[in-house]
């Protein structure tokens, strides 16, 4: 139970997003830190030391972030934002899902290949579909999310082959458990950066996997 004695639905660990107020869990946002330098960097591994501030995990309220000098505010100290932010926080949050996929396919627990992905599907094995954003809409439509899974169609067929150590890839399935809980918590923060499927974020809960 929370502070005011409002029930809480998870137990997952919250934060307050520095531009809109709202406490969500971790999952929905991006952490920054002030570095010795006085810049902002982004924190998306979580790991950097000092006090974190927390931002939605969107390209709007970072950018006003930015321009209402919130970061300062939030650290209390004197602050500044590199231009390029944003990029900053979608370059690392690529490489780190493109990484997360990457050790997921070494576990044995993902395929790509429009076939093998489909048998994935038909089977019931595949927990997450993954969908270059760049890929034929016709292609991509004679497949279907997992029953109870998730879609996302936030990586270029470049990242996405990467991730399978190919050059392209269009098509990609992820089973259940290992590091796909974490593939699905990263690429829903990716996916509310590049606004894919018609501007609407990922869906957050990534207890699916």
């Amino acid at each position: 139970m929370s502070r005011g004695g409002r029930v809480k639905e998870n137990d997952d660990p919250e934060r307050r997003c520095i531009v809109t107020g709202d406490v969500q869990p971790k999952a929905g946002l991006v952490r920054f830190v002030l570095g010795p330098d006085g810049l902002i960097y982004p924190d998306v591994a979580e790991k950097l030391p000092g006090r974190g501030i927390w931002v939605t995990c969107e390209r709007g309220t970072i950018e006003t972030a930015i321009k209402k000098g919130l970061f300062a505010r939030a650290a209390k100290a004197p602050a500044e934002t590199p231009e390029n932010l944003v990029e900053m926080v979608e370059t690392a949050l690529a490489s780190r899902v493109v990484e997360l996929i990457s050790l997921v396919r070494k576990s044995g627990k993902a395929v790509i290949g429009f076939e093998k992905v489909k048998g994935w599907l038909a089977e019931g094995r595949a927990k997450v579909l993954l969908q270059a954003s760049d890929g034929s809409d016709r292609g991509k439509g004679k497949l279907w999310t997992p029953e109870g899974g998730r879609w996302f169609g936030c990586l270029t067929s470049q990242e996405l082959g990467l991730a399978f150590g190919r050059d392209r890839a269009i098509h990609g399935a992820l089973a259940a458990g290992g590091l796909t809980p974490r593939v699905i918590e990263d690429a829903s923060r990716l996916a509310g950066l590049r606004k894919q499927d018609g501007g609407q974020t990922a869906m957050k809960d990534t207890k699916t996997a």
